[in-house]
């Protein structure tokens, strides 16, 4: 299938007209002709490479009620996605090349975007052994990133052993940095809220004492590391640190964590309850700078979904987690772009070619340019739109945004040649 976008901005730039053909970007002017193409105007919209997602919750196998992959991808699609990584925290969990194979033949057969499993980095995430990183790795699914989120790696030797096992093949760690010992009951982040309104608190420390504690090993053993919802200034001051050293270590933050407090706590509303919590105004500032200079080098969304009973209850009682994937882009919009801290090309980097070059897709990413894949989504700044769980296309609905007003949205996704959203909505 042919398809010509005409008057596109690319990254924020030049007009031109996209032409695919195929799975492949076949040419870009301006004046294309029709031909036999189906003509799609994005006057006024900023053509952007697909987006690319490290963090991603597809909850398949296992807790159907919360999300599928069928579910999720159309949710990514949504928000412009076109790679998604899932997260091993599945029923039975992704530790195994069996499982792993099994969630990437799911995405497959969905074809909303590219489903690249993470591994478990220890046998049912309980932090005892490791898994089968080697068989996942050589797996169908070729699983180059391996992460345990939702529980930390806080055993050093287990972590120590972990990076030295992934190095021989090019792997990652993406951890999870929360010492357990330090949050065993935590509900929000520990501050002057907390205090007043009488939830236990969630130390920064608690985070920034296992990132300083990696950053070492991964020093030592020379392996790679990747920070997964960087949320403090301490954590950003340690990885600027380690970067400087020439540590291989690499760190996202969340559209949630650059643009929510902890006084969102005060409402009691488990909309709000996410690990790790929301912090204060100032480590949101730091996370902005930081994502400025290229300290924080991707954005990842943490799509976390939660059935209805999961958020509907009072607060110590719900789940951690936000849904993330069609918002993502529309927050970011909001609090980089329009306070003048990155601009598109800029966007396009922290979520879409650093992502794909830390996961080590090959096809994704790339830059709109002639003879690239056909991997791209279409973004109207001008579009305003009131966020409204109910009318996403994730199976849940437990959005932090929930009556927000955003400023922009996905209008159209292409992946692999295949318009995936159109006009704003998901593709059947």
């Amino acid at each position: 299938m042919s398809i010509l976008f005409t008057n596109a901005s690319i990254l924020g730039g030049k007009h031109s007209d996209i032409r695919t053909e195929g799975a492949t970007i076949a040419e870009i002017g301006t004046g294309l002709p029709a031909g036999d193409s189906l003509v799609i105007d994005a006057s006024g919209l900023i053509a952007l490479p697909g987006l690319v997602d490290l963090h991603t919750h597809l909850r398949q196998p296992g807790r159907e009620d919360a999300e599928t992959v069928l579910s999720g991808t159309k949710a990514a699609a949504a928000g412009g996605f076109t790679c998604v990584h899932a997260m091993a925290n599945t029923t039975p969990t992704q530790d195994t090349a069996g499982v792993v194979e099994q969630v990437a033949k799911l995405g497959k057969k969905a074809g909303y975007a590219y489903v690249q499993p993470v591994g478990a980095v220890t046998v049912g995430l309980k932090g005892e052994r490791l898994a089968e990183l080697e068989a996942m790795f050589e797996s169908r699914a070729n699983v180059t990133m391996f992460s345990d989120d939702g529980q930390c790696v806080s055993d050093p030797v287990l972590m120590r052993r972990a990076l030295e096992y992934v190095r021989s093949f090019g792997g990652v760690i993406a951890q999870h940095a929360q010492e357990p010992r330090l949050t065993e009951g935590a509900q929000m982040h520990e501050g002057d809220v907390s205090a007043e309104i009488g939830l236990a608190g969630w130390p920064a420390v608690a985070e920034e004492s296992i990132i300083a504690r990696d950053c070492l090993l991964t020093q030592h053993v020379g392996s790679r590391l990747h920070v997964l919802h960087v949320s403090t200034k301490g954590s950003v001051e340690l990885i600027r640190w380690a970067k400087a050293q020439g540590i291989n270590v690499t760190a996202e933050a969340t559209p949630h964590h650059i643009s929510l407090d902890h006084s969102k706590a005060r409402s009691y509303d488990p909309r709000f309850k996410v690990n790790p919590p929301l912090r204060t105004e100032t480590d949101i500032v730091a996370l902005k700078e930081a994502i400025a200079d290229g300290t924080i080098d991707t954005i990842g969304t943490d799509h976390a979904p939660h059935p209805v009973e999961g958020k509907d209850c009072e607060w110590a009682a719900g789940a951690f987690g936000m849904t993330g994937l069609e918002t993502a882009l529309p927050v970011i919009h909001h609090e980089l772009v329009n306070s003048g801290i990155l601009d598109w090309a800029g966007v396009a980097r922290v979520m879409s070619t650093k992502p794909a070059e830390i996961g080590g897709i090959a096809d994704q990413g790339r830059p709109i340019a002639v003879g690239e894949p056909a991997n791209m989504c279409f973004y109207d700044p001008d579009a305003p739109f009131t966020v409204r769980g109910a009318e996403q296309n994730t199976k849940s609905t437990n959005t932090p945004w929930e009556g927000v007003t955003l400023p922009g949205r996905v209008m159209h996704t292409v992946f692999r040649g295949h318009l995936t959203c159109r006009e704003g909505k998901v593709t059947e």
